[in-house]
């Protein structure tokens, strides 16, 4: 499943590219690049998909994924009607040169993007702060542009809640033949993970055999489809309990869940609360 090399341009100028997206199909697919991407979401929710991670976006949120992570933020089709809010910066981690993250001050800098990697999560207070250093770096001219990244890097290094994202061993796999192949699969799930969807339709959509899908899916993502799909389900669920307060048995339903022992068992695995504990976490803040 081979994700689309993208190119990121710069402007004239420029070393490092910043701008301000206001439309929620910019890059909406599944892409790398050789570029570091720090990524603030003001306005717009989703579906994230890092590496071999899979979980919701929300307004608010603050990313950065490292040199060559695949990835891709799939807005919810609400905000094709309307505006996203997005600030976004990508840099090289030589463009200040060659020796610059060498230099004994600069060894957080270096550990950080050591471990954006894998896909940092921002929580806590420097998420605020960095937010807001993302959108003074967009209008900024001259040295103040680098200056200003630095110290959004220097705020992640510093933040004691960071979580990956990804896991250590997802290795990507950019087949040349697969171009297009993880979009169809992503796409077609997204639209349909409330229904059951037998192998023979997955397949289908990803043009291969149904014997060789599931041996294929795994061998690209690290994780089973089956997997995938309880991932995409439970990640529609924690939407529903934190925004509509719905009956935790009626959000088991429209989650494509078939029973509710099974929507328990699967929710708890991937977030560690009970669907109820997780409920009352977020109506308490």
């Amino acid at each position: 499943m081979r994700p689309q090399l993208l190119k990121v341009q710069k402007g004239s100028g420029h070393s490092f590219s910043a701008r301000h997206d206001l439309v929620p199909y910019v890059n909406n697919r599944w892409h790398y690049h050789a570029e570091v991407e720090l990524i603030h979401f003001k306005k717009g929710e989703g579906t994230q998909f890092i590496g071999d991670s899979i979980k919701r976006f929300k307004s608010g949120d603050v990313v950065i994924v490292g040199s060559n992570m695949p990835h891709y933020w799939r807005f919810d089709d609400s905000y094709f009607e309307g505006n996203t809010d997005v600030r976004v910066a990508h840099f090289s981690e030589s463009f200040w040169g060659p020796s610059f993250l060498n230099l004994p001050e600069n060894n957080t800098l270096k550990t950080i993007l050591e471990k954006a990697k894998r896909g940092l999560q921002i929580k806590g207070k420097p998420r605020q702060a960095i937010a807001e250093l993302l959108e003074l770096l967009i209008s900024a001219s001259g040295p103040k542009r680098i200056v200003l990244l630095i110290e959004a890097l220097t705020r992640i290094s510093e933040c004691r809640q960071l979580i990956p994202l990804s896991s250590i061993g997802f290795r990507p796999d950019f087949n040349e033949s697969d171009n297009d192949r993880i979009n169809d699969i992503y796409e077609y799930s997204i639209r349909h993970f409330r229904e059951k969807i037998p192998l023979e339709t997955i397949a289908e959509i990803a043009n291969i055999s149904p014997n060789s899908f599931c041996r294929y899916f795994k061998s690209r993502t690290g994780k089973p489809y089956s997997k995938f799909l309880i991932e995409l389900r439970v990640g529609h669920a924690c939407k529903l309990l934190i925004e509509n307060n719905e009956c935790i048995k009626r959000v088991c339903a429209e989650s494509g869940f078939n029973n509710f022992a099974s929507f328990y068992k699967c929710f708890k695995a991937i977030t560690n609360k009970s669907p109820l504990a997780y409920q009352k976490e977020f109506m308490a803040l």
